[in-house]
């Protein structure tokens, strides 16, 4: 007995050309469900979002024929907005951007960089921290240190030494040496030119280690004998806490 084309489910459906699908386009986006039209996801044909809507298809369907798109689905009703009535969201801002980036929808990219989150985000922090030398590396080597010290700790703490100048550098220099001698390990960051502070820049240390998932604090750290000046200026303790 054959089934008539209308009781074919939507999946079965897609295997011609886009332009003979319903305008009316049923989508699960990482496991939420939508529904809005082809014109609307096609909106801005430049987009890789349209280019999935263009020609032959270029999506899976999921078990009820919804076009399935492997992304965080909380976040595609803002992109929905937007492609609906150009509203530009005000929450989630970032997590949005990483999606529109994605979709590479361009003009909704151009005004998210223009909110302060983002404006901040890329302009300033971002430009800032391209200014001091081996900052990813560094923020690296200071988790790697912290694991290799949390064998059966609860905590375990790895020393930074920031300096902003190239002066600051040669007086610190002394102290990283005797640290060094007693087998210490110092990640240094800077010296850099820019305006920020030191203070600044370890808010930014605690910021991008923290964004990946560790629970640390910071403190200054004390001063040992052989030290010639307030050791708190240029040196300081972050502390990993694990349990």
């Amino acid at each position: 007995m054959s089934i008539s084309s209308e009781h074919k489910p939507l999946g079965k459906q897609v295997t011609g050309s886009l332009h003979m699908l319903s305008p009316i386009v049923e989508l699960n986006v990482g496991g939420e469900m939508y529904t809005t039209t082809l014109s609307t996801l096609k909106k801005h044909p430049g987009s890789k979002l349209a280019e999935m809507f263009t020609g032959q298809p270029k999506l899976r369907t999921d078990s009820e024929g919804r076009f399935f798109i492997d992304r965080p689905g909380t976040y595609f009703k803002y992109i929905l907005e937007y492609l609906r009535s150009n509203q530009v969201p005000t929450q989630c801002i970032q997590d949005v951007y990483k999606e529109a980036l994605f979709y590479d929808i361009e003009p909704l990219i151009k005004q998210l960089e223009d909110s302060p989150q983002i404006f901040g985000e890329l302009v300033a922090r971002r430009q800032f921290l391209a200014r001091v030398p081996n900052y990813s590396e560094n923020i690296e080597l200071m988790i790697r240190i912290a694991r290799a010290e949390a064998v059966a700790s609860r905590q375990s703490s790895v020393i930074v030494c920031v300096v902003r100048t190239e002066e600051d550098a040669a007086r610190c220099q002394d102290a990283l040496s005797s640290l060094d001698m007693e087998k210490k390990s110092v990640v240094k960051f800077g010296p850099w030119k820019a305006v920020p502070s030191i203070s600044d820049l370890l808010d930014c240390i605690q910021m991008d280690i923290e964004a990946k998932g560790y629970k640390i604090s910071v403190q200054p750290h004390v001063a040992e004998k052989g030290f010639r000046f307030k050791s708190h200026d240029f040196f300081y303790k972050f502390l990993f806490t694990w349990w």
